[in-house]
């Protein structure tokens, strides 16, 4: 897997997204918020970790799931 600064993994088990902030050729150092707000940080094994796709929402596409009269109160 070749992961960069950036990239969002997920651990192969589940869990939270993570925010690569290093990558080597055998271990990704990541970041990720906990509930309270918490910012973690750990170095994993490229073994255990997935890169996952992120969608990234256009406030365009928002007004294109309101209705129109949705859409007047937002103008």
């Amino acid at each position: 897997m070749d992961l960069k600064p950036g990239d969002i993994v997920m651990l192969k088990s589940g869990g939270q997204a993570m925010t690569v902030a290093e990558a080597s050729d055998d271990s990704a150092t990541c970041l990720w918020m906990g509930e309270d707000g918490d910012l973690f940080r750990e170095t994993l094994p490229l073994a255990v970790l997935d890169s996952i796709a992120v969608e990234v929402d256009d406030d365009e596409d928002e007004d294109d799931d309101l209705d129109e009269d949705e859409q007047t109160k937002v103008a």
